[in-house]
């Protein structure tokens, strides 16, 4: 019974997110990269409040900054949604998020919080962390010549090779 009356104590103690008034902030709010690389960011998520807050979901949000451009945020990353234990009052977490830059062009990323149960209530985000994201040219036609010389030659004189084996 005293178990029963202490869960249920701790369970009252720790405020969704829209109660606790919790805060969210980056690390960064420029990333310049190019296709095909990966990066890096933080969020902090704080609790200036007086009790914990428990029971939240941070997700991660990838969208592009013009039109035309179709984002999948599953390629950019295959943890977005993470379950936070409970924030105690005052204190923080932090989150590592790893992307890959998957799109070329410019695009918004951002962290949304909020509670797991309880009344609807608008997610609290952080800033919009900035990305850039140069083309990359895959061709590279430097010293490709010789190359594209080079292995017709040798199958032709392996041909002839062949063939005046075989003549013999």
């Amino acid at each position: 019974m005293r178990r029963a009356l202490a869960v249920a104590a701790l369970l009252l103690a720790v405020a969704p997110a829209a109660r606790a008034g919790v805060t969210v902030s980056v690390d960064l709010t420029v990333v310049a990269t190019k296709l095909g690389q990966k990066f890096v960011f933080h969020s902090r998520i704080e609790n200036p409040g007086s009790r914990p807050a428990g029971g939240l979901v941070a997700h991660l949000n990838v969208l592009s900054l013009r039109p035309g451009v179709y984002v999948d945020p599953e390629d950019w990353s295959s943890h977005r949604t993470r379950y936070l234990a409970p924030i105690p009052a005052g204190g923080s977490t932090t989150l590592t998020w790893r992307l890959n830059a998957v799109n070329a062009g410019r695009l918004g990323v951002y962290v949304a919080v909020l509670p797991q149960s309880g009344a609807p209530t608008p997610p609290t985000t952080g800033p919009t962390v900035r990305v850039e994201i140069a083309e990359r040219r895959t061709l590279n036609s430097g010293g490709i010549l010789p190359l594209a010389l080079a292995i017709p030659a040798l199958l032709a004189l392996a041909t002839l090779a062949l063939r005046r084996r075989r003549a013999r």
